[in-house]
């Protein structure tokens, strides 16, 4: 069994920390007058005290975080952030009960971006600002989680990604550490762009801030209940198309340019495949707009854009229902959850590289099957690719898809109709947020839904972002043998 010490001592720092930001939305409360300003002074000092105990007690100084121990964190982490997160919001007086702020907590700390609430305009401050400040750190947090530990568990294909050359059995932390001390500023300094660049396009200082750090983060929590439509006017949706697709480009790139290695930077195979795809699919429903629809020019390419880029990313924003552009556009939309962004980014789903690797590998069976003594050998961004990565990445595929297919069915078993829980499983497995239909289209919410379904997304919410293998790997009996 590994050692829970080193893990439950991060968990403890982590919970600490979370405690310590549920000040910020307290002391905005108390600026704007709203009274869920006492709901985040409780749970600051019930979070806040409970990490430092778990940190104290757990503290041990000879430990390490070892591969075994990796895994535990990544899941342990996720899971009782999001239970914390959920106090404010179960303790403010906005409607929420357990199920409800439970799903917006998690729902907001993986990015998914999907919703229980409404009535976002007259909401209080501190719960809009507490909202966006968990997707911005979960944004964060899965960057580093991707580039510090998923590569040295060979998640998903995930080693591909590995910054520098390292065994499994090293020390973990000190790495995780030192990345996440570089990319926070990058990160930052991107937020900052962002929200200047809303500011610019006319929003209010609050709405440009809580904004930026969804936008980044791609998770797509709005203040309005219009989402980006609602500042679309004033060019808003212009500011979230580059910040979206900066969020969904790898920040090992970022800190490679940092160094003036524009070079090797610029090198990336999934960085110009991320970008045909995109281009890619905004021409073709921006052709759709023309020729089906009484939307032209370039506002059916503006349209296009936003939402083709936010549904990608996972970021989850909204300028228009697209559920009303015809039976094309539903279909499309929905297959394009299940593409994503880059390793290494905020975005979710199942990546660009992963679909590079599986046709690089199929290239290389066709090409073998007529020619059973052919070499052909696979590679990728010039490099050569291993049996391993591939089978990491296959593994991924039949994993993620399995994990698909039974979370739609259990939906529908619970009375969902075939729109709404294919859609709302395929949007909780790749984080996406809305997903098709009338009900949790993107005119819609989730509130309506079940608590049983709401429970069963949840889970959904939290294997995807965990990148399916690291969260299932803990039911095997093998990982916990000694």
């Amino acid at each position: 069994m590994p050692d829970l010490r080193p893990v439950l001592f991060v968990v403890g720092l982590m919970v600490a920390a979370l405690g310590v930001i549920m000040f910020i939305p307290m002391a905005v409360d108390l600026a704007y007058g709203d009274e869920s300003w006492a709901a985040f002074a409780i749970s600051g000092f019930i979070t806040s005290l409970f990490g430092c105990v778990l940190a104290l007690t757990s503290y041990a100084p000879k430990a390490n975080l070892r591969a075994r121990g990796a895994f535990l964190l990544t899941t342990i982490s996720w899971v009782a952030l999001s239970c914390f997160a959920a106090l404010p919001l179960f303790i403010a007086s906005i409607g929420l009960d357990v199920t409800d702020a439970l799903f917006e907590a998690v729902s907001g700390i993986t990015t998914t971006g999907a919703t229980v609430m409404t009535g976002l305009d007259h909401a209080p401050k501190g719960i809009l600002l507490w909202r966006a400040i968990l997707q911005w750190i979960g944004g964060i947090g899965i960057i580093v989680t991707a580039m510090a530990i998923l590569p040295m568990l060979k998640i998903g294909g995930m080693q591909l990604f590995r910054l520098e050359s390292s065994d499994v059995g090293e020390k973990i932390l000190p790495k995780a550490a030192s990345l996440a001390a570089a990319i926070s500023l990058i990160y930052l300094a991107l937020t900052i762009a962002c929200a200047t660049g809303y500011a610019l396009a006319g929003m209010g200082a609050f709405d440009a801030i809580a904004h930026a750090m969804t936008t980044i983060a791609t998770g797509g929590y709005s203040t309005s209940d219009a989402s980006l439509g609602g500042f679309m006017d004033d060019g808003a949706d212009l500011v979230a198309i580059a910040f979206m697709l900066a969020g969904a480009l790898p920040f090992g790139m970022y800190l490679l340019a940092s160094q003036r290695n524009f070079r090797l930077a610029a090198s990336d195979p999934q960085v110009r495949g991320f970008f045909l795809v995109i281009i890619s699919l905004i021409a073709i429903i921006t052709f759709y707009l023309w020729g089906q629809s009484e939307i032209t020019g370039s506002r059916a390419l503006r349209l296009a854009a936003f939402n083709v880029i936010s549904v990608i990313t996972g970021t989850g924003y909204a300028t228009a229902d697209y559920n009303a552009w015809g039976p094309f556009a539903v279909a499309a939309f929905f297959a394009f959850m299940f593409v994503g962004g880059c390793a290494g980014s905020t975005a979710c789903s199942v990546k660009i590289f992963r679909y590079q690797v599986a046709f690089e590998a199929l290239r290389a069976y066709l090409f073998k099957m007529p020619r059973h003594h052919a070499v052909a050998p696979m590679r990728y961004g010039g490099k050569p690719l291993s049996n391993a990565v591939v089978y990491s990445v296959m593994g991924f595929f039949f994993l993620f898809f399995s994990c698909f297919a039974v979370g739609a069915i259990l939906l529908s078993m619970l009375g969902l109709d075939p729109l709404t829980a294919w859609s709302a499983a395929a949007s909780s497995i790749a984080n996406v947020g809305p997903g098709l239909g009338d009900i949790i289209g993107p005119a819609g919410t989730y509130q309506s839904l079940p608590d049983t379904a709401k429970w069963v997304l949840m889970l959904g919410m939290l294997i995807g972002r965990l990148e399916i293998i690291t969260a299932l790997v803990l039911l095997t009996p093998s990982f916990w043998r000694a």
